[in-house]
């Protein structure tokens, strides 16, 4: 009975050991799935700020867009004006054109009607 005792007591002990050894691994397996909750918790929280960082940049890029656009369509109001502007500038600068050359054609006429007058008079003072 004796010898079966200290059987017993000796696979006890193993058992024991075996448990605690469990016990060890389990705590271990606990503390590594803490750490893994923890770190899938982390990464969560960072994919929830890259998204939300994602959605402002998005928002930024259209109001970016929307105004470009406006900017695009008010720098082609102001092409078309200045086209206007630059055809209307050419047409009077050849208006000036060809007032200024009926000028000079007027002052040639008045300049030889000035010298017939003169003619006239002097051949009037001279009769």
């Amino acid at each position: 009975l004796q010898k079966e005792l200290l059987r017993y007591k000796q696979e006890a002990r193993n058992l024991q050991g075996i448990k605690d050894a469990l016990q060890q691994r389990l705590i271990q397996q606990d503390a590594s799935v803490l750490q893994l909750k923890q770190e899938l918790l982390r990464a969560n929280m960072d994919k929830e700020e890259l998204h939300n960082q994602n959605v402002d940049l998005q928002r930024k890029v259209e109001e970016r867009n929307r105004l470009l656009a406006e900017y695009k369509k008010e720098l082609g109001q102001k092409h078309r004006h200045l086209q206007q502007h630059q055809t209307k500038l050419d047409e009077m600068l050849r208006q000036l054109s060809e007032a200024s050359y009926q000028q000079v054609d007027l002052e040639r006429e008045l300049e030889h009607k000035e010298a017939l007058l003169a003619h006239c008079m002097k051949r009037e003072a001279e009769e």
